[in-house]
């Protein structure tokens, strides 16, 4: 499985905001899948939130690809919610947090 830096911001217990920083070549889903089991406190073979339950994996990993000129995207943002979470996908990262 494709290994990402997590990284916690300061907080205890579960459900403490995260930050996961994206390798290049990992699709966002699998980091957006990663974050949010961290997040939750689950491992991530055996989570009890699935991300397909919200939001279409191909389709967010098709938001990041390359254009057809073979560009990376390096700009912008995808944001919706799970359970209590909002759940934010950048090019470089994705991070969860509670929601407001």
């Amino acid at each position: 499985m494709t290994e990402g830096r997590v990284n916690d911001s300061h907080g205890c217990g579960l459900r403490r905001p995260v930050r996961y920083e994206r390798q290049a070549d990992e699709p966002p889903s699998i980091a957006a899948a990663m974050a949010l089991a961290q997040y939750f406190g689950d491992d991530i073979t055996g989570t009890s939130t699935q991300l397909y339950d919200y939001i279409d994996p191909d389709a967010l990993d098709s938001l990041f690809a390359e254009t057809n000129r073979g560009n990376d995207r390096a700009t912008g943002l995808v944001e919706f919610e799970i359970d209590d979470a909002v759940v934010t996908i950048r090019p470089e990262r994705v991070d969860v947090r509670p929601t407001d």
